[in-house]
């Protein structure tokens, strides 16, 4: 099974869990993350941005739940998912945010803030990746700033779940 997930929840003795995760969905090849295009995508492998996102939720009195599919119906089934179970998803549709009708359908249906990542700046690259289907729905759009958008990502969602 391609599908990777990385989950942790932030609890302390005394203190009241975390009700619902954020939901961190990553698209295709990101799996590959580190080995593939190290020029564009750097080296760190999304481990190691699971475990930041980990770390920093933590520091900021949340839980993640970090899921990486190569697979459209599978990003979906954890969007419909997250309706119940999740606070808000920050997603990575990664070549999905070009061509996923079915991705924007299933975040149109999830009432939770929406915030899309992007390692590479999208707008410098070739022209068929300058449109993104999630963008219209998202609260947010978070690009070019390498793996560390997805921590930008996370504390912006923190501003918003505070808000709701």
């Amino acid at each position: 099974m391609s599908d990777r997930t990385a989950e942790k929840t932030t609890e302390k003795v005394g203190e009241k869990p975390a009700t619902k995760p954020v939901y961190v969905l990553n698209g295709p090849n990101l799996n590959l993350l580190g080995l593939r295009q190290p020029e564009i995508y750097g080296r760190e492998t999304l481990a190691d941005v699971a475990a930041a996102l980990a770390d920093l939720a933590e520091e900021l009195g949340l839980a993640v739940r970090c899921l990486q599919s190569n697979h459209e119906g599978q990003l979906v089934d954890w969007i419909h998912e997250a309706r119940l179970q999740g606070a808000g998803v920050i997603i990575n549709p990664a070549a999905y945010s070009h061509t996923s009708i079915a991705i924007l359908d299933a975040l149109n249906a999830y009432a939770g803030p929406v915030l899309e990542v992007h390692i590479s700046n999208i707008h410098k690259r070739e022209a068929f990746r300058h449109h993104s289907y999630v963008s219209g729905r998202a609260e947010g759009v978070i690009a070019g700033f390498g793996t560390e958008g997805y921590l930008l990502a996370l504390r912006r969602m923190k501003t918003l779940l505070a808000k709701t």
